[in-house]
């Protein structure tokens, strides 16, 4: 299943077939709530900065938004100023000047929010920018990365405060815990490796070589298996987690970022925002198909015995509703900004 949404339903499948999907908004500062039955937005949660990052508990109660704004150690969290674009605020405040970064001179902030009543609970400040989110199947460990700073933040979610920061390569993106918890797979998109991390010491392991910018990962529902794009060569590896090798490659065209598997681990999505294309690679077979979806499809998730995706752009502030068999669209949600990792829950 997919890491940060379709997985976090597996945990209670065959409650409900209608789903909850939270999609942060960057720089909008808000996580949207959409209903999967209506594909209409339902709620809007407040008091996240700049969330790029989400992911849930597996029991659902808990989500976790980390911010891609970073400021200086005790600086409070700036407003934006009145005709200050979102987008020029942003970078402004992601900064770094030549010459002046130290490690743990900037920080971010992590959000923990409630699911039952929608409510922030905690702010967590962490060293550096946070591009993606990943938990524990026990619930118990949130891991944050930290593309600009090399390290990954682990937080402890039973008394919500920093465990421990752990250096894994350069520009680490995407994080995903295998099923047994037992290893947290990292990906450090200017290192071209995946670095596999003891969760029993918290040590890493290994790093395995995979191909040019890898950042979105997935696991294969047996956990033996890891997805991951490869950016700069628009590829996709299957890693073989016993071997640690690639073991077959996907040509998937000129920028693949968004990306998730069916619920039976047979067919493999991903999205090109280079050639703005959606792939439905038979990952047995290395058959594909494809079809045209313009502008910039962006982040990708099933909603599990639904038969269908959500896909966002990342130039207009939409999802796209896509069935899963035909890879047609078969409606558009209109978000107001720009869809990032987003989780999908049952309907609570």
């Amino acid at each position: 299943m997919g890491i940060g949404g379709a997985v976090a339903f597996s945990a209670l499948a065959g409650l409900s077939v209608a789903s909850e999907v939270y999609v942060p908004l960057g720089d909008d500062n808000k996580i949207l709530v959409i209903d999967s039955r209506t594909d209409a937005v339902v709620g809007k949660i407040a008091g996240v900065f700049n969330a790029h990052g989400l992911a849930a508990t597996q029991d659902g109660r808990l989500l976790i938004a980390g911010s891609l704004d970073e400021r200086p150690v005790d600086a409070p969290v700036p407003e934006r100023p009145a005709g200050v674009s979102a987008d020029e605020h942003a970078a402004h405040h992601s900064e770094r000047p030549e010459g002046a970064r130290k490690p743990g001179a900037y920080v971010s902030t992590v959000s923990i929010l409630r699911r039952s009543d929608r409510k922030v609970i905690r702010h967590i400040d962490v060293p550096g920018a946070v591009h993606h989110v990943a938990v524990s199947a026990n619930n118990r460990i949130a891991a944050v990365t930290h593309p600009g700073e090399g390290t990954i933040t682990l937080i402890d979610l039973g008394v919500l405060k920093v465990a421990r920061t752990i250096s894994t390569g350069l520009g680490p993106n995407y994080a995903a815990f295998d099923p047994t918890g037992k290893h947290l797979y990292v990906s450090n998109a200017g290192s071209e490796t995946i670095s596999d991390i003891d969760t029993a010491k918290w040590v890493v392991r290994r790093n395995l070589q995979v191909g040019k910018s890898p950042e979105h990962l997935v696991l294969s529902p047996d956990g033996a298996a890891l997805y991951v794009t490869n950016v700069n060569d628009g590829t996709v590896s299957v890693l073989s987690l016993d071997s640690g090798k690639v073991t077959r490659t996907y040509t998937v065209g000129n920028t693949p970022h968004g990306m998730d598997l069916s619920e039976d681990g047979r067919t493999l999505f991903v999205s090109d925002r280079g050639n703005d294309q959606l792939y439905a690679i038979d990952v047995g077979s290395s058959s594909k198909v494809s079809v045209s979806l313009s502008p910039s499809p962006y982040h990708l998730v099933i909603l599990p015995g639904e038969g269908k995706l959500y896909i966002s752009s990342a130039d207009e502030p939409k999802i796209w509703v896509v069935d899963q068999k035909t890879l047609q669209v078969t409606g558009e949600i209109l978000i107001g900004g720009t869809g990032h990792q987003m989780v999908v829950l049952p309907r609570s």
